[in-house]
């Protein structure tokens, strides 16, 4: 696979953000080739995900694994913006940078002489970044697990009359992190035709909102709040649905289409169950999703998982297994979309690309 790690090799960005989303973007550009120069704060001991250890992680090894996640390629500077010294030092990173990623309430911009005016006085054409939780003018912190409880994603998570769940994985910082990255790439694009900066703003709750998607169209178009489901799909069945095989291994189906249906009762050794008019469209069975799986899971478990996954996929029906980290990272498939690096110390750390695109251009 051809990453295009070299297109933005004459891209200079300055990042004062912490912690996941800011970071992101700065290692989204590191990896397409851009000098990325990551200030942090000095008075703190650096990004605060510089603390954030697993147990299990050796405490001799310098940076811990959350902090490796997006910090990849990246000349890290410990700087205090409120020593004048170290002020004037990153206003002269500023003012040679393209880009400058930050994630400042407007009050805490001003403070620190960050904010976009005094930027854009230092550098008219750069391209200024800023994450906020809630929106520029609310000092409220935030963090994923707020955010996610506050925008819904916490109480759609997690199985029907259990308490709601996270997502494991800080899915509105991510998620924030794109709406970031779309923004910069289109001003650089505004900046290559006319020669000017842009001031672009991100929250993570507005990030948050935008991704809501179907469950949001749900709510908005019929008054009905989603609920937990637990692996089960609102308007698809069977989707996400986990069965029990005759080995003891967990089998999900995610059958989108009619004829995928068809399939899978032809496979399962019943052929009329699409006849049955509980079952003939999707809007029943999503009615008869309890009637549906009984029948499903009694015919899935009568072979192994490896039966099952080898007679499916051989007719296009979609399934899948739920595997541990160990075994996604086993996959061939993956190891290409995996960056190592050799830190300061000798040891060796690891992330996943964010950059996973190919641009293959004209001939």
């Amino acid at each position: 696979m051809g990453f295009p790690n070299a297109i933005c090799s004459d891209l200079r960005v300055v990042e004062l953000a912490s912690v996941l989303a800011g970071p992101a973007v700065g290692m989204f550009f590191a990896e397409l080739g851009a000098q990325v120069i990551k200030v942090e704060n000095k008075t703190t001991g650096g990004d605060v995900t510089r603390n954030w250890r697993m147990p299990s992680e050796r405490p001799d090894i310098p940076l811990p694994a959350y902090y490796h996640s997006v910090n990849w390629g990246k000349e890290s500077l410990l700087l205090d913006l409120t020593d004048p010294t170290d002020a004037i030092r990153v206003r002269e990173l500023i003012a040679g940078a393209d880009v400058l990623i930050t994630n400042f309430t407007r009050k805490k911009a001003e403070k620190l002489g960050v904010d976009y005016p005094s930027i854009q006085a230092l550098k008219p054409d750069i391209i200024h970044v800023n994450l906020t939780a809630y929106g520029e003018n609310d000092e409220r912190p935030g963090f994923d697990a707020a955010l996610q409880a506050e925008t819904g994603f916490l109480y759609l998570c997690g199985e029907p009359d259990r308490p709601p769940v996270k997502m494991p994985v800080a899915l509105i910082d991510i998620l924030a992190a794109h709406q970031m990255k779309e923004g910069v790439l289109l001003a650089l694009l505004e900046k290559m035709r006319y020669g000017r900066g842009a001031y672009i703003t991100v929250s993570l709750f507005d990030a948050a909102i935008a991704a809501l998607a179907n469950q949001a169209s749900n709510w908005l178009n019929t008054h009905c709040i989603p609920q937990r489901m637990g692996n089960q799909h609102p308007n698809i069945a069977p989707y996400g649905d986990l069965y029990v095989c005759s080995d003891r291994q967990w089998l999900l189906l995610a059958v989108g289409t009619e004829k995928q249906f068809e399939q899978l009762c032809a496979v399962l050794g019943m052929p009329e169950l699409p006849q049955d008019a509980r079952f003939a469209r999707n809007g029943v069975r999503v009615i008869h999703r309890e009637a549906l799986n009984s029948l499903l899971g009694g015919a899935i478990a009568q072979n192994s998982r490896d039966y099952w996954m080898s007679r499916l996929q051989e007719v296009g029906v979609p399934v899948a297994l739920p595997r541990d980290m160990s075994e996604v990272f086993a996959l061939p498939a993956t190891e290409r979309l995996v960056l190592r690096q050799t830190e300061a110390d000798g040891s060796l750390s690891a992330r996943v690309r964010t950059a996973i695109f190919e641009i293959n251009p004209q001939l």
